[in-house]
């Protein structure tokens, strides 16, 4: 597959997956996009915010998900 062509899939993949999450906090379409495999950096440019917001907000997620899974 071209490099444009997976440009163009994952710009789809995200403009779908943040369409599906109006109303949800930017930390939450965070962890869905980090999910779906994006990088901090590009999870940044796509809700307008810095690299280092989603790195934490990302690093909140997991460490509350580790309390609740003890």
């Amino acid at each position: 597959m071209k490099a444009e062509s997976v440009d163009r899939s994952e710009k789809l993949l995200a403009l779908v997956l943040l369409q599906s999450m109006k109303g949800c906090t930017k930390a939450e379409k965070a962890i869905q996009l980090s999910i779906a495999g994006f990088t901090p950096v590009e999870i940044a440019d796509m809700l307008d915010t810095t690299a280092a917001v989603i790195s934490q907000s990302l690093y909140a997620a997991r460490k509350t998900k580790k309390k609740k899974s003890k």
